[in-house]
C-alpha cells in the first residue's frame, strides 16, 4: 500500500509559478513510476506529466510542454511538478499517482487506468 499526499497548491496570478510536491509512504518509492493528473470543474480528469523510475524519462501533455517540469527525489520519496507561466486554464485540482513498475525502469504512463494509487489532490487556481 502506498499513500500519497500532495501539497503546494494555491492561488496565483497568470504568468506566475507554483511547485507541487507529492510525498509518498513506504521504502520502495524507487520501484514506482509516478504521474500528475488534473481535473477542472465540470471536466474529466486528464494527464499532465509522468516520470519513470529512471528519473530521466518523462512525458508531458501537449498543453503543458515547455511550462511544466516533473522530477523526483528517490531518497526523499517525493515527486514534484514545477509549473511556470501559469494560465487560467491550468486551474484544477492536481493529483499525484503511483504505479508499481518493477519490470519497466524507463517507461512512463499517461493513462489514468495505469495508476493504482492516488493522492487526495491539491487545488491550483490561476487568476487572470
Amino acid at each position: 500500500q502506498v499513500q500519497l499526499v500532495e501539497s503546494g497548491g494555491g492561488l496565483v496570478q497568470a504568468g506566475g509559478s507554483l511547485r507541487l510536491s507529492c510525498a509518498t509512504s513506504g521504502r520502495t518509492f524507487s520501484l514506482y513510476a509516478m504521474g500528475w493528473f488534473r481535473q477542472a470543474p465540470g471536466k474529466e480528469r486528464e494527464f499532465v506529466a509522468a516520470i519513470a523510475r529512471s528519473t530521466s524519462d518523462t512525458d508531458y501533455a501537449d498543453s503543458v510542454k515547455g511550462r511544466f517540469t516533473i522530477s523526483r527525489d528517490n531518497p526523499k520519496n517525493e515527486v514534484y511538478l514545477q509549473m511556470n507561466s501559469l494560465k487560467p486554464e491550468d486551474t484544477a485540482v492536481y493529483y499525484c499517482a503511483a504505479k508499481y513498475s518493477l519490470d519497466n525502469y524507463y517507461r512512463t504512463y499517461n493513462e489514468e487506468d495505469d495508476y493504482v494509487y492516488w493522492g487526495q489532490g491539491t487545488q491550483v487556481t490561476v487568476s487572470s
